[in-house]
């Protein structure tokens, strides 16, 4: 039996970026998630928890109207402690905003163009999302391992975190 799990033909072309960059992000000792929720309203493409505690957020482009249309990413900022683009070799680059990170990849890796700039989250707010971090990714894990059929699982839920965690 085949299983599309791992199949990036079945992939939309932001979801085999962002594969890519997990891979990358692995290479330099960070876990990451997909589609990680840090609060009400915001999903991030690809959160990564560093070897030092470091949070890093990477917003995967496919196109420029994918760009163009996203309205949120200034809200990601404080969500992490460096902010990266993720695109691959087609993009025009000079779209995106001067301050912020660039990885640029594909569907098996990515290597990083430009790195963000660091701006440290609160101690209050890196715990917070550092444990629910690791509770999503738990959640996850115990989806695949016991997927429990007809329970209307959603690999991307979670507890939102509360509005008023200072930065």
């Amino acid at each position: 039996m085949a299983d599309s799990t791992y199949d990036s033909s079945v992939l939309q072309p932001g979801q085999r970026l962002a594969r890519g960059v997990a891979r990358h992000l692995r290479s330099h000792g960070f876990a990451s998630i997909e589609e990680f929720v840090p609060t009400r309203g915001l999903r991030v493409d690809v959160m990564g928890l560093g070897p030092k505690g470091e949070i890093w957020v990477v917003e995967c482009k496919s196109s420029r109207a994918d760009f163009t249309s996203d309205q949120k990413w200034q809200g990601y900022l404080e969500w992490c402690d460096r902010y990266f683009w993720a695109v691959d070799t087609e993009f025009p680059t000079e779209l995106l905003p001067d301050g912020t990170g660039l990885i640029i990849g594909d569907d098996y890796d990515a290597e990083i163009i430009r790195m963000g700039p660091e701006d440290k989250l609160a101690a209050a707010r890196r715990k917070k999302l550092t444990h629910k971090f690791a509770m999503d990714a738990a959640r996850r894990l115990h989806v695949l391992r016991d997927p429990r059929p007809g329970q209307g699982v959603d690999l991307f839920s979670g507890v939102d975190l509360p509005d008023d965690i200072g930065r």
